[in-house]
């Protein structure tokens, strides 16, 4: 038992009780009754992590222990926290040591969670993947458990104010069937990153309607997101202006 998560995990149902969600839960056959597994999630807002465990523990209450930022870690009410949690730090500047981090704890038989795609895409389809899921499950030996959130966009995320009232939001969580750890890092990051598209494709399919121009409602549904090669473009920007900042500090 650990008293701390089971807390938090009693805590986010009455919050989410109170928000009036609605969850449609698939797949949880899918996640290891026991043993590792890279939990690898897509990544839409802000409190997705919070909704991709929602399998694992319905899976004979299993923890994940998120990879996050280390700016989470280093916030005086967030940090201790997400350090009882077992969460795994990631620091941009030193990510050997969170990737080993990782592997330790699927070494250990823990469920780890990991965004391939590292950042939130705005247009709420799949950007491409990073390779850490699938060079962590290929050094541990673990499965990758492909996992889809669909519907958090509309509570928090990039660009638009936090919802967190009563929305009576449809969520949605999927998880297919796991892929075991076989061939290179990129031809298994390339067979994780089908499988979560074609989950994507099936919930979104499965979740309608969707209001015209709505700012959570993907481009190719009619909705006022940016399509995937203008979010691309947007990151783009903001990477080369964050990039400006950090030369004119140096300077």
């Amino acid at each position: 038992m650990e008293p701390v998560y089971a807390s938090v995990v009693s805590t986010a149902r009455m919050l989410w009780l109170a928000q009036g969600l609605d969850f449609d839960i698939s797949g949880v056959e899918n996640v290891p009754a026991d043993g590792p597994g890279v939990v690898a999630f897509n990544h839409t807002g802000y409190l997705d992590f919070t909704f991709a465990g929602i399998p694992a523990y319905l899976q004979g209450r299993r923890y994940v222990r998120f990879m996050a930022k280390k700016e989470v870690f280093d916030n005086a009410v967030g940090g201790p926290l997400m350090r009882a949690l077992k969460h795994i730090p990631v620091d941009r500047a030193n990510g050997a040591q969170s990737y080993q981090d990782a592997v330790d704890y699927l070494n250990q038989g823990e469920l780890v969670g990991v965004y391939p795609e590292a950042t939130i895409s705005r247009s709420f389809e799949l950007k491409s993947f990073k390779s850490g899921a699938a060079r962590m499950a290929l050094e541990s030996g673990a499965p990758l458990v492909p996992t889809i959130v669909w519907g958090a966009q509309r509570i928090w995320t990039k660009g638009h104010p936090r919802n967190m009232g009563r929305s009576g939001a449809k969520i949605m969580v999927g998880v297919a069937e796991p892929i075991q750890p076989e061939g290179t890092p990129a031809e298994l990051t390339a067979r994780l990153h089908e499988s979560m598209r074609a989950k994507l494709t099936e919930m979104q399919d499965a979740y309608g309607p969707y209001p015209p121009g709505e700012y959570w409602v993907p481009a190719a549904r009619g909705g006022g997101a940016p399509t995937l090669e203008e979010a691309n473009a947007m990151d783009a920007a903001d990477a080369e202006a964050k990039a400006r900042k950090r030369e004119a500090r140096e300077d």
